[in-house]
């Protein structure tokens, strides 16, 4: 069954979590060298597959008892607040750019960085979690799609200008707070349960 709330609270924490990350900068270094609808098509099939993984994933969790889920659940979202505040920059990683501009080539390249960058990511973890936590993998996964979406082409289209006007460190203690909040929503259901 379809919830909106579920896909808000999905697109909001994963939208904060994905947005400093780099391959929203990498999404902006293709985006200026190429035909953004190509890279965008690419970056876009990866984080399909990406969420699908996490939802997969999550699901699973779900089986277990609910407390022992909750548990974990807090722990993890403790834990990606704890990476999104204490990570380290790591500068921009070096992308080597298609050969031509045909679809399949830029669209390729975009869809491996991605797939190759984001694996075992902060955002698909925090997705598992919130299948797990929600036990709603539609919404979800939905939620989750379009906030990796949304980024994707804030970073193609126009992510320089964005980050002029929002601090980066603004939007990292937002996803942390939002995710120590999740997390003791959820230690808090274990305990109680």
């Amino acid at each position: 069954m379809f919830s909106f709330t579920v896909t808000a609270i999905a697109f909001g924490v994963v939208f904060l979590a994905e947005l400093p990350d780099k391959t929203a900068l990498a999404g902006l270094m293709l985006g200026t060298r190429y035909r953004a609808s190509y890279v965008f098509a690419g970056v876009a099939a990866a984080f399909a597959v990406h969420v699908a993984l996490a939802i997969a994933a999550g699901s699973v969790l779900t089986l277990l008892p609910h407390r022992l889920v909750q548990a974990v659940v807090g722990v993890l979202f403790l834990a990606g607040a704890a990476m999104l505040l204490w990570k380290k920059d790591d500068g921009e990683e070096e992308v080597k750019p298609p050969a031509d501009q045909s679809f399949w080539k830029v669209s390729g390249a975009g869809f491996m960085l991605i797939l190759v960058a984001e694996f075992g990511d902060l955002t698909q973890i925090m997705t598992a979690n919130l299948a797990a936590r929600y036990d709603n993998p539609v919404s979800v996964g939905i939620g989750a799609v379009l906030a990796l979406w949304t980024v994707a082409a804030i970073g193609i289209l126009g992510g320089r200008t964005l980050m002029k006007y929002v601090p980066l460190r603004l939007i990292t203690k937002i996803a942390a707070a939002v995710m120590a909040a999740l997390a003791a929503f959820s230690l808090y259901e274990a305990i109680a349960g």
